[in-house]
């Protein structure tokens, strides 16, 4: 009995260490979907929004100014970032593109384990938004 928790913790251990530390793939994770349009996904959602001169910069502010959460590719003066926010407890990450497209501001948030978020991706975008359009 001891051998068969041994092995489960075992392996727990490994599966939250791999969550933490695999690596990322930046061609997979910094590119945007090709259907565009506001929409909750299984495992993510996409925003668009009305850009004027800043809000790129404004938003980016916001995210970069969230707990858990790094930029992993792009720049602003590229026109689109990559970021990853993990969880709190085990270190799940979540990826959110944002991109500048014309008189607009895409976002595309999306799980990378798992199947569903729960909403999770749609509460984050959202929150983000409304700090936006609250002058943060």
């Amino acid at each position: 009995m001891k051998m068969i928790f041994g092995l489960i913790l075992l392996v727990a251990v490994f599966g939250l260490a791999y969550i933490r530390l695999a690596p990322t793939d930046l061609s997979r994770w910094h590119q945007m979907p090709d259907d565009i349009r506001n929409q909750d996904l299984t495992g993510g959602a996409v925003r668009v929004v009305p850009s004027d001169a800043d809000t790129f910069e404004r938003l980016d502010a916001i995210i970069r100014a969230t707990p858990r959460t790094d930029v992993i590719a792009g720049a602003l003066d590229e026109g689109m970032v990559t970021y990853v926010t993990r969880s709190a407890v085990f270190g799940f990450p979540d990826y959110t593109t944002v991109r500048r497209a014309g008189g607009r501001v895409e976002l595309y948030g999306r799980l990378r384990f798992g199947r569903s978020d729960m909403g999770v991706n749609a509460a984050r975008i959202d929150g983000w938004l409304m700090r936006l359009r609250q002058g943060g």
